[in-house]
């Protein structure tokens, strides 16, 4: 890495994170909004990521006329993914990040405390699948926080998997129940959930499972789990263990200064055009897509509503390319971006409920807009927050398949209308979005004893 990355930092009197994402967008946008709140803090933060995705950073701010904040330094190492590889191949991408960039990160730590002498590292924050920088930070005997981008109980189910494997729930090898139990409570306090919604059951079962069984451990090494979250959105996890910290919820500033991808801003004119909760929001984030007869089945379902819709349809390598719309899809009363300002979306007088994969970043940004769901999970911890959206808050349906495993036209259709002429519904995704409101003076406090224990 070129030395001009590197930039001293002047102030000597506050602490100095070196903050590494996932290389992915659902890691790094709510890792970089943290590291814009400890900046407005006057901490100092190096935010280490890829280069491919350090490049998109600066490309996307520059393009928009945006800087980052000046208490925030980028820097980059190689991940070992090349451009002929496919980055939604989840493990290869932690294979790859953690062989390439963990060879290269002691020296990156030196360069670092060399360029900054009098500031050196205070403390490293991980998100997951990171938590090797935190085992080797460790061995150089600086300070380790884990920030964690999903659910509070999500992370709390990871922890409990070998108390789950040692009193017969699950098996050792890849998770899966090894009873006819198909319900499951990780604590008294926490709601009852299908087996099948812990985060690690609809992936790559062996290799995630095991990969998490030992992340888990070295996550561990950080002294602090912090969560995009608030205590009463998820209050049971809090109980499971002392090191969860809630700071959320972390929304992005009006700027969105943390956002790589193109956003169509166009669409924002178009929902000025709609009448007060009329449109209908469809977006599945940055990793997952329907297959082409679900696609399909989705735009004939936004037809046969005949409802303004806002539809975000992802282009590029491996997202969508290969669905087609329907002849009979007409797309007349809506709009369709390939990436949008979401959070902005959300708080739109004109957007009616919110059709989500249910990504924890999509829920939090819901909740906080006071918008009803539909949900339609695909994989990870989606599953686990359809759970709190349907049956803990109750803001939210979901949808059946049908016998060939599609969500119909039908059904979204029923489903759509069900969740618009649901008052009640309204009235309760309302009151929640007060409470996380609320809750934004609690995740300051926690801000702050983090800032001070990193000052010890």
């Amino acid at each position: 890495m070129p030395e001009s990355q590197f930039l001293t930092f002047k102030d000597m009197s506050t602490p100095h994170f070196l903050a590494i994402a996932y290389p992915i967008l659902g890691h790094i946008t709510p890792l970089l909004q943290f590291s814009q709140l400890l900046a407005k803090h006057g901490c100092k933060i190096t935010v280490l990521t890829s280069d491919e995705n350090y490049n998109r950073l600066k490309s996307a701010s520059a393009a928009k006329g945006n800087h980052i904040d000046s208490n925030i330094k980028l820097v980059s190492l190689p991940d070992g993914v090349g451009p002929e590889d496919d980055r939604n191949d989840q493990p290869k991408v932690i294979l790859s990040t953690k062989s390439t960039m963990s060879a290269k990160f002691p020296k990156l730590i030196e360069d670092l405390n060399d360029m900054n002498s009098c500031n050196k590292i205070t403390c490293i924050i991980v998100t997951k699948n990171m938590g090797w920088a935190l085992e080797l930070g460790h061995k150089l005997g600086i300070k380790g926080a884990l920030f964690w981008p999903a659910s509070a109980t999500s992370l709390t189910s990871f922890d409990s998997i070998q108390r789950l494997i040692h009193e017969g729930i699950i098996d050792s090898e890849n998770g899966l129940p090894i009873t006819s139990k198909e319900e499951i409570q990780l604590a008294p306090n926490l709601p009852i959930m299908d087996i099948s919604a812990m985060p690690w059951y609809c992936l790559d079962n062996n290799f995630f499972f095991q990969h998490m069984m030992q992340e888990i451990k070295t996550l561990n090494l950080g002294e602090w789990w912090l969560c995009n979250t608030t205590f009463d959105l998820e209050s049971g996890a809090f109980s499971i263990s002392q090191k969860l910290l809630p700071i959320g919820p972390l929304i992005a500033n009006d700027q969105n200064t943390t956002s790589f991808m193109q956003e169509d801003l166009t669409c924002l004119d178009w929902l000025d055009l709609q009448p007060p909760q009329s449109v209908i929001y469809v977006s599945f984030g940055s990793m997952v897509s329907p297959k082409p007869n679900q696609f399909k089945e989705l735009a004939l379902g936004l037809e046969l509503l005949n409802k303004p819709f806002l539809w975000v349809v992802r282009n590029g390598k491996g997202n969508n390319v290969n669905n087609t719309y329907p002849d009979e899809f007409t797309g007349r009363k809506g709009k369709i971006v390939g990436w949008a300002p979401q959070k902005k979306i959300l708080s739109h007088p004109s957007i009616a409920c919110f059709i989500s994969h249910c990504g924890w970043n999509s829920t939090i940004e819901g909740v906080y807009g006071g918008v009803p769901f539909l949900c339609w999970p695909f994989c990870s911890d989606q599953l686990m927050n359809k759970t709190y959206i349907c049956d803990v808050w109750k803001v939210g349906l979901g949808f059946d398949k049908d016998g060939n495993g599609l969500i119909s036209r039908g059904e979204i259709e029923k489903k759509v209308e069900q969740v618009l002429g649901d008052r009640e519904m309204k009235e309760r995704s309302s009151k929640l979005m007060e409470m996380v409101i609320k809750n934004k003076s609690e995740g300051h406090k926690n801000l702050d004893k983090f800032i001070s224990w990193a000052k010890e």
